[in-house]
């Protein structure tokens, strides 16, 4: 049973790594959905075709593939990331490209009365972007930035292929020094199904307190 605490343990402690994998890489990732996904919908060429090189490259490759990259090559260029930074990078990027056209979808969602109504208030197109379109695009993208947190979480599993000690890695190191496969991997899979129902108990909480939110604004 001691023996068992401490491989436990060692499980906690790939679900702390875990864990701050996905609150950074989630932030990373939303910075990119915002910067890209209003790219796309830009007035400027240069800007729209930016986002877009962006996003096709980020969704058209694979997450291995960027990881790697970002571990692996980015050393020859001078830049060398450590395991973490490498994850935060490759999951931050790859999650922001699908994130960015949610961003942009809600955004060209909100109806043009909304933007005859900035026009009418003499707001400029970034006052007018900032106060009353986004507000309303965001309660849009709530339950879809909630998928993609979830999906950023299931992806730090790829992160033990460069030995950042993650959930999956721990739980490999486990099944190595015990020979047990159900134990460690059945703990892992309920970490990773808690870990997910509390960001979705948290994205819908956000969505509720928006939504009375611009209800009382609407009022």
């Amino acid at each position: 049973m001691t023996q068992w605490s401490g491989y436990f343990g060692l499980i906690l402690q790939g679900a702390l790594v875990t864990i701050e994998l996905t609150l950074m890489g989630s932030v990373l990732a939303l910075i990119m959905a915002f910067l890209a996904g209003m790219g796309r919908v830009s007035r400027f060429f240069a800007l729209r075709w930016l986002a877009t090189a962006y996003i096709e490259f980020f969704r058209g490759t694979s997450i291995f593939v960027q990881l790697f990259w970002a571990y692996f090559v980015l050393p020859f260029i001078g830049i060398s990331l450590t395991p973490l930074q490498a994850g935060v990078l490759a999951l931050g990027l790859n999650v922001g490209a699908y994130a960015a056209e949610v961003v942009r979808g809600a955004i060209q969602s909100i109806g043009r009365e909304q933007y005859e109504a900035c026009t009418a208030l003499n707001l400029g197109r970034w006052q007018g972007m900032r106060h009353i379109i986004l507000p309303q695009a965001l309660l849009v993208m709530l339950p879809t930035f909630g998928n993609n947190a979830i999906e950023l979480l299931k992806a730090t599993a790829v992160v033990s292929l460069i030995s950042l000690t993650d959930l999956t890695f721990q739980a490999q190191v486990v099944r190595a020094q015990t020979g047990n496969t159900l134990v460690p991997f059945t703990t892992i899979l309920i970490i990773y199904f808690i870990l997910a129902l509390l960001i979705s108990w948290g994205v819908r909480s956000l969505e509720r307190r928006m939504a009375r939110g611009l209800d009382g604004v609407r009022a």
